[in-house]
């Protein structure tokens, strides 16, 4: 019995998705749940799985189509065994039996692929059953894969045979040398989530009237928290004690003392929000993707800190849902993380502001009259000048300015 598979409800105002891969060929057995194929969505990538336990039949969309929700886009014979299926057929010198020892070490293989791993494999082209993998239990990692597919360009091209000398008229100056070694260039398509990326962040810059202000903040006083209560914090909560947490909680304390910051713009009029929650910026293997940390007003930090790790995991294997990126009334980039220095973030659509951290450096400073060395970061809050006027957010930066030197105005709401 042929049964259709249709692209499943994508999320609130997602209607459609783009094949990114198919993860079962025509002829492969396919179980009940099993994911079939890969769906790139304008926020995540998201896996399809089948409904009935069969042999895949025939693929209805080819990779790179974009499908609407409720498209069909596979057939699968229920019921059916992966030997009924018609079989490709191999070259003389192969045989029955190592054609179907080929096939069944490339099934395993593709099964084991996580999401990001799989993306790696189809943009560069490898086939994940000549690696071999170095994570857990044999698996092939992100890493793996690059490395495979730079190993397979180093083959130098032929070089151009030499031009005849006596075909050069006698007069002619020299020929300017070619470079030397491979010069390669490779084309991949664009994710759907790094186009939307794309779009996305030139739209905001295209609509809000960005701006952004700067301070410093001396991370002493939270440094010296860390330092006294991590091995305390890690075993009573078993998360370690970050940055973030921190940041979190004091952005919480600006956003409740500046409305207007925590507000988004919906046509004419301003929406305010009587909650905080918090998208943090990660990097994902296809791009930034901005989890949502909800009711940090509400959390302390070994909570904000575990959500925080939990969504840097799954964004890395590629386990995001559109309800973990869906929402967020204000955002936190760590560009400090890659070395930044000092940088001018751009908002998240609809949110009207974002806060950028960055690196930790000893710089020397004046602290009652004396000049000290002491460990300083530079934060930026970008907004949007339409709903946020230059005095709110030098307030709500000096905020998170004076509760990060001071944690204690974290407990005692100040």
């Amino acid at each position: 019995m042929a049964t259709e598979i249709t692209v499943p409800a994508l999320g609130e105002s997602v209607t459609e998705g783009t094949i990114g891969e198919w993860l079962k060929q025509p002829g492969d057995a396919v179980a009940v749940d099993e994911p079939i194929a890969s769906l790139e969505t304008d926020k995540v990538a998201i896996e399809v799985p089948s409904s009935v336990a069969g042999v895949m039949s025939a693929h209805k969309a080819e990779v790179g189509d974009t499908v609407e929700v409720g498209a069909v886009i596979a057939i699968i014979e229920a019921g059916g065994s992966a030997a009924a299926a018609p079989a490709t057929p191999e070259p003389a010198a192969k045989t029955a039996a190592s054609a179907s020892t080929a096939t069944e070490s490339s099934s395993d293989v593709s099964q084991t692929l996580s999401p990001a791993v799989r993306r790696a494999v189809l943009e560069h082209g490898i086939d994940p059953s000549t690696v071999k993998g170095t994570g857990k239990d044999g698996r092939l990692t992100k890493e793996d894969v690059i490395a495979a597919a730079k190993a397979k360009g180093d083959t130098p091209a032929p070089a151009p045979a030499a031009a005849s000398a006596s075909a050069a008229p006698a007069q002619t100056a020299a020929p300017t040398a070619a470079p030397s070694g491979t010069r390669n260039t490779e084309r991949v398509r664009m994710t759907r989530l790094r186009q939307t990326i794309a779009k996305r962040l030139k739209g905001a810059q295209d609509t809000a009237a960005l701006l952004t202000t700067f301070n410093d903040v001396d991370m002493t006083a939270v440094i010296e928290a860390r330092t006294k209560y991590k091995d305390l914090f890690a075993k009573k909560h078993d998360i370690k004690l970050g940055f973030m947490g921190f940041f979190a909680k004091a952005a919480h304390l600006a956003l409740k003392d500046v409305p207007s910051v925590n507000a988004q713009i919906d046509g004419d009029e301003i929406v305010y929000h009587d909650y905080v929650d918090i998208s943090v910026a990660v990097s994902a293997p296809n791009g930034l993707v901005v989890p949502v940390v909800r009711d940090v007003d509400k959390k302390g930090f070994a909570q904000i800190e575990k959500d925080i790790a939990d969504f840097g995991r799954r964004a890395r294997d590629g386990s995001l849902t559109m309800d973990d990126m869906s929402g967020g009334t204000f955002t936190i980039s760590n560009g400090g993380v890659f070395g930044s220095l000092m940088s001018t973030p751009i908002i998240n659509p609809p949110q009207s502001a974002v806060l950028g951290l960055h690196r930790i450096e000893d710089r020397p400073v004046v602290v009652d009259g004396e000049v000290v060395v002491r460990p300083m970061m530079y934060i930026a809050l970008s907004y949007d000048h339409r709903l946020i006027d230059g005095r709110e957010a030098v307030t709500a930066l000096k905020i998170i300015k004076d509760a990060i030197e001071d944690p204690t105005r974290m407990l005692i709401d100040l």
